[in-house]
């Protein structure tokens, strides 16, 4: 028997309709563990990882998306090599995500304009620095100048951000799922680089 067991612990079919259901409240509830996804890319011995916030999901065309500065060192890795994941964790429900895929740089194109035009007032203020995040600096700063380190700027003098402004989406190749549960782990694998996704069990 299967007491007090959720619907997904032993069907794939059912861990994948969960697994988008996560992202879709990752998205929409920004209280979600899986609102602040971690990043992870790298080049040659190089690697690194940052917490993004997810600001959009696909599940037709298999694709997760966030926003970020084209001045970032994210961004150079990227276009240096583009393979990356996605690390999700919710610990209330004892659920790890691993999303594998590439990463495109969308910049000044359509899809970065429609992003920029849904974003806030106060979000756009992280793109209005004028120098590029990591920089150095010989004292401790937000990166702004006076006009911009306030709520006091007008949506109109924020349009200068979009100069920074860039939308980095993820094609998932693969999703990894890991359930922790005193009853049992479970592990599951999906394959989504194929025109049929594999579904398979793993060993915890």
């Amino acid at each position: 028997m299967q007491i007090n067991k959720p619907d997904y612990y032993n069907d794939l079919d059912e861990i994948y309709l969960k697994t988008w259901d996560l992202l879709e409240n990752g998205l929409a509830n920004r209280d979600s563990p899986f609102h602040i996804p971690v990043f992870i890319n790298g080049n040659q011995n190089i690697f690194d990882g940052r917490i993004v916030v997810l600001r959009g999901i696909d599940q037709k065309e298999k694709k997760i998306w966030f926003h970020s500065d084209i001045r970032s060192n994210k961004v150079k890795i990227i276009k240096a090599n583009s393979p990356a994941s996605l690390l999700f964790y919710d610990r209330s429900q004892k659920i790890q995500l691993r999303i594998c895929g590439f990463a495109k740089i969308n910049y000044k194109n359509d899809t970065t304009k429609k992003s920029w035009k849904k974003t806030v007032h106060m979000s756009r203020q992280c793109y209005l620095g004028d120098e590029a995040p990591g920089s150095d600096t010989l004292k401790p700063t937000s990166g702004l100048t006076a006009v911009f380190d306030n709520s006091e700027y007008t949506i109109e003098e924020s349009e200068i951000g979009y100069e920074n402004f860039c939308v980095i989406e993820t094609f998932i190749k693969s999703i990894e799922w890991l359930y922790l549960a005193a009853k049992g782990h479970r592990r599951a694998y999906f394959n989504l680089d194929k025109n049929k996704i594999e579904k398979k069990w793993l060993i915890p």
